[in-house]
């Protein structure tokens, strides 16, 4: 489907693009997702409908306007969360030639790398609600829609929105960035791992980890760790601690709450022994799904790490 095409189409005829290749329609969704007298339930809405002022993009994008929806698609939005960071990447996945403000007919495009090459996907802007619940990914503020649209966007890619329910996140960083990935085992982690996380964060690559457990069934532990769970590396830093150093890691779950409660975590007492000036560039106080742990928790409480990065 020609993007720019369908647009000047549906303008010039004053109608809002309708998708027959996805249409709104359970057959979208996928028929074991949910069971048939929900299925039949779902209402599909635009942002027009439920903000009076839609934007595709509000003061930039970043991890923050990410909460996972009733769909266990963590191992997208981890991999999503991750491509937040890196510009050079973001800029491919997400075309700034679309928004609601000009030439807006209900039609938006999103590409993702498929098998050596960039393939943009086209969809129009209904999106799937439950009993008055977005069944996707929703904005952390209300009229931002790109996380939305561009999950939808990968539904269709992938065929439907079932498709999204369980998956790997090492495919999510290959999709969202045509690179080239790699996964370590955490149980039998590398002698430098420090090392290797302190190199890929000042490389700008993308990373993630999962837990052990069976994806889509959640379980949380009394630590705050979700087992089952993929999340995404945004940071590693070595920093002066008491009278040595300290490696340190920053991860980010893709529900934007629900954050691990020991050593290092926002309120701990670590935190008194880094100087003021660090804690606080270091340091985001708020149940946004974002915190800190040492190298050694993060090896005991996640079983994959995965990098991913333009060239090998």
């Amino acid at each position: 489907q020609d993007f720019d095409r369908l647009r000047a189409l549906c303008l010039s005829q004053g109608l809002l693009f309708e998708d027959a290749t996805f249409p709104a329609h359970i057959s979208s969704i996928g028929p074991n997702l949910l069971s048939e007298d929900k299925l039949w339930q779902i209402q599909w809405k635009r942002p027009t409908e439920l903000q009076r002022n839609p934007y595709l993009v509000l003061d930039g994008v970043s991890r923050f306007d990410i909460m996972q929806g009733e769909i266990g698609c963590c191992w997208m939005l981890a991999a999503l969360g991750s491509l937040t960071q890196q510009k050079q990447f973001l800029e491919n996945v997400l075309p700034r030639d679309q928004g609601f403000q000009d030439n807006y007919a209900g039609i938006f495009h999103f590409r993702f790398w498929q098998h050596g090459d960039w393939v943009d996907v086209v969809i129009d802007d209904r999106l799937p609600f439950l009993n008055g619940r977005y069944l996707s990914v929703y904005p952390r503020t209300s009229n931002e829609f790109w996380p939305s649209l561009l999950e939808k966007a990968y539904a269709k890619l992938r065929g439907s929105y079932q498709n999204l329910h369980g998956g790997y996140l090492s495919d999510a960083l290959v999709d969202l960035t045509g690179g080239v990935q790699v996964q370590f085992s955490l149980k039998d982690p590398p002698s430098d791992l420090e090392e290797i996380l302190k190199a890929a964060d000042k490389s700008k690559c993308l990373m993630g980890c999962s837990t052990s457990g069976q994806l889509g069934r959640n379980v949380e532990l009394r630590n705050g760790i979700v087992q089952g769970h993929a999340y995404t590396v945004t940071g590693a830093v070595k920093i002066r601690y008491k009278k040595g150093w300290k490696h340190i890691i920053r991860i980010w779950n893709p529900w934007g709450h629900g954050e691990w409660k020991g050593p290092w975590s926002d309120d701990s007492p670590q935190w008194d022994h880094v100087e003021p000036k660090l804690r606080e560039a270091l340091l985001r106080n708020k149940n946004d799904g974002e915190f800190w742990m040492s190298c050694e928790n993060f090896q005991e409480q996640f079983s994959w790490l995965y990098i991913c990065n333009s060239t090998p």
